[in-house]
């Protein structure tokens, strides 16, 4: 009999051993692609930029009525514009949270593009009475109309969809490594199954 009680402690506590053995290795494996999608989600936060080039020809007039409608000074402007414009994603501000029991990756925040445009002015052809000079103001105003020919030129353009085929290039290698390990990713309370399903937003941040 007690030979008989004795195989079966020594019966439970191989199961016993077994089991704590299997639940140790699923937790040792769950940490270590917890912390191998945690570093390839590091791994993508670097800065994506893509640039272009734009040429513009604007051309600046005003006129300032003297003594009523009687005279008319005015003063005008060509001017040659070639401007450098780049579109980046910063993704150090991508915002994520690792759910173990569930296996999920939640992005919680994708960081909205950054455009800056860098115009080099190049004036010709400058002509003013004396009643109407060229003054600062002047300048500002150019400054302000070309920047927005410029945007208007960029939104025709395809290196804002560019912009965000680099950055959903990256994006598809956290998808690829959640897939592999099992894991599932999820963006906007949305399970994300392929890169497609990735909703992007679209606000700038315009220098």
């Amino acid at each position: 009999m007690k030979r008989v009680v004795a195989g079966a402690l020594i019966a439970l506590t191989v199961v016993f051993v077994y089991r704590s053995c299997l639940e140790d290795n699923e937790v040792s494996v769950l940490k270590g692609n917890s912390m191998l999608i945690e570093r390839q989600i590091k791994n993508v936060s670097k800065l994506i930029v893509t640039e272009g080039h734009f040429a513009e020809v604007y051309n600046y007039e005003d006129s300032k009525a003297l003594f009523g409608s009687l005279l008319a000074a005015e003063k005008r402007a060509l001017v040659v514009v070639n401007a450098e414009v780049t579109i980046a994603y910063d993704l150090k501000g991508l915002e994520f949270e690792l759910d173990e029991v569930q296996k999920t990756v939640f992005l919680k925040k994708i960081p909205e593009p950054e455009i800056k445009i860098n115009p080099d002015f190049e004036y010709y052809d400058v002509s003013a009475d004396y009643f109407n000079p060229f003054e600062a103001a002047d300048y500002n105003t150019i400054k302000e109309d070309v920047k927005a020919l410029l945007r208007k030129k960029l939104e025709a353009s395809p290196l804002k969809s560019n912009a965000q085929n680099r950055l959903l290039s990256e994006l598809s290698n956290i998808l690829i490594l959640t897939n592999t390990l099992g894991w599932k990713l999820v963006h906007n309370e949305r399970p994300i199954e392929k890169v497609q399903d990735l909703t992007l937003d679209n606000r700038t941040i315009v220098d």
